[in-house]
């Protein structure tokens, strides 16, 4: 494991042929680790910032600002990965400000990291991505499935892959609970789903070494084990030998909640993984929480 946690096991093999290179919209959590991941690799990444003058491997892009790369700095790219979320107004910042200087290049493949937010609320059964989006969306996630639908639409050889809770190294339950700002929240029948960073970063090394013809448009990216806040809270406490703080009824405390904290709670769905585990082989390296937060709590113990 590096000092940043990256599993450096994860598919030892670079998946781009000599000469091609990768651009990465969007350099935040996820988009990070997959470039270093990539870069451990012997890839070519580059990832966009939104500043300027970018740094080694960085171009820099902000649709906000009007700020974009040129196409000479575009030159090469085959490859191509969007973690940016929909802009203010649900569009798409990569399509609506980069489309033109990515048409004339010769990408090979792009994936677009969405949410399972789309399938909307399911009252905690089990979806897979076959299901149909629920009638009554929240808005951003209605916005996340627009921007599906355009990327899907855009000619380019497209791939959406829809992610639950991410969590890995600094970005967990156990430092929440060491900060002491944890909250114990338990509703009956809640379940959350969710997914280690490095398995997100391997299911995408997975599917860029597929042919392309066994890619699905499609793939839903989680573990195996759908569970209630309150159990992951209760385990993290576990591992580092602490109490668990006071439990709060959903009932209790709902009023005092913010309109985003609410809306994490409407929403029940288990999200099945089968397509990428079993059709397409692929071994999670964190089949649970349980493995996720142990490899966390490794790598964030001070040396």
């Amino acid at each position: 494991m590096s000092d940043t946690g990256v599993l450096t096991s994860l598919g030892a093999v670079n998946p781009l042929d000599p000469g091609q290179r990768l651009l990465v919209v969007g350099g935040g959590y996820t988009g990070q680790r997959f470039a270093e991941r990539l870069r451990q690799l012997g890839a070519d990444v580059v990832v966009t910032h939104r500043r300027a003058p970018a740094a080694a491997g960085e171009l820099p892009f902000d649709s906000s600002t009007g700020l974009l790369p040129s196409a000479s700095e575009l030159q090469g790219i085959s490859h191509l990965l969007v973690t940016a979320p929909p802009d203010r107004q649900g569009q798409d910042p990569c399509l609506s400000s980069l489309k033109p200087l990515l048409d004339g290049l010769p990408l090979q493949w792009t994936g677009y990291l969405s949410t399972t937010g789309v399938y909307g609320n399911q009252r905690g059964e089990w979806v897979d991505e076959s299901t149909p989006p629920a009638a009554d969306l929240l808005p951003r996630s209605q916005a996340r499935l627009q921007c599906e639908q355009a990327w899907l639409n855009s000619g380019w050889p497209v791939q959406v892959f829809r992610l639950p809770g991410i969590y890995g190294p600094r970005r967990n339950n156990l430092l929440a609970l060491q900060r002491g700002d944890a909250r114990h929240v338990h509703k009956p029948g809640q379940v959350f789903c969710r997914v280690h960073v490095d398995d997100i970063v391997g299911a995408l090394l997975h599917c860029l070494r597929l042919p392309a013809t066994q890619r699905p448009s499609i793939l839903n990216v989680c573990d195996n084990r759908p569970a209630p806040s309150s159990e992951l809270l209760g385990y993290s406490a576990h591992l580092l030998g602490c109490p668990l703080p006071e439990l709060q009824w959903f009932e209790a405390v709902e009023g005092n909640m913010s309109p985003m904290a609410l809306s994490f709670w409407r929403d029940n769905r288990r999200v099945s993984n089968r397509k990428l585990t079993q059709a397409l082989g692929y071994a999670l390296t964190y089949p649970s929480y349980r493995e996720g937060l142990q490899a966390c709590l490794k790598a964030e113990a001070p040396d």
